[in-house]
């Protein structure tokens, strides 16, 4: 589990393709002696398995399932990432909850400077953008961020100084590729509201939500 709070960035050695998977190498800005075989990192939000590493250099197997549903398929020797180590117990969460389980990937539509910001539209299809709500949150390649508006096929979000200068948010242009991961709340609802019985006046005062 992630915050959504960039760490630092990491600079892409190689990506070897084998067969439907890959093997990623990072050269990382951050530092990894915390960090164990086995443990988990987010790049570009996401979640992969260290499988090797030597000081601030790892390695990362890459599956079909992430390479078809993230940008990670497409970056070159020298392309810069976002790196997140994963959440320790009693650390601090200044984004939200991310879990590093990438939803898709949108399309960067326009990007507009508005006063010391950048704001991006983001293309997202009909049956993803109804886990996104104005206000919500989401991670765009691992960085956590605030929904300013939603609109059929596309939303906005807001890169403030700081955030693009810790990340690689405005190394992207438009037409790239960014990857999306959805509010996990909203899922969640969704699968309650499926439930055989639904949610009536009944099953909310057995939950103790109405008085009977």
């Amino acid at each position: 589990m992630f915050t959504g709070i960039v760490e630092g960035l990491g600079k892409v050695k190689r990506l070897n393709i084998k067969g439907a998977d890959a093997v990623l190498e990072i050269d990382a800005a951050i530092s990894l002696t915390d960090v164990a075989i086995g443990d988990s990192i987010a790049v570009n939000g996401a979640c992969l398995t260290l499988t090797a590493r030597n000081q601030n250099i790892f390695q990362a197997d890459v599956s079909a399932e992430t390479l078809g549903k993230t940008n990670l398929k497409q970056l070159h020797t020298g392309d810069k990432v976002n790196l997140e180590k994963s959440l320790r117990v009693g650390g601090y969460i200044g984004g939200h909850f991310v879990l590093g389980h990438v939803d898709t990937t949108g399309r960067i539509l326009s990007q507009t400077q508005k006063s010391g910001s950048l704001i991006l539209a983001i293309s997202i299809d009909d049956n993803l953008s109804r886990y996104i709500v104005e206000k919500g949150s989401i991670a765009l390649d691992g960085v956590s961020l605030t929904v300013n508006k939603l609109e059929k096929g596309r939303f906005y979000v807001n890169i403030i100084p700081h955030t693009a200068d810790k990340t690689t948010l405005v190394m992207k242009k438009e037409a790239d590729l960014i990857n999306i991961e959805t509010d996990i709340l909203g899922k969640y609802v969704e699968k309650l509201l499926q439930t055989s019985r639904g949610i009536d006046n009944e099953f909310l005062a057995q939950h103790g939500f109405l008085n009977k």
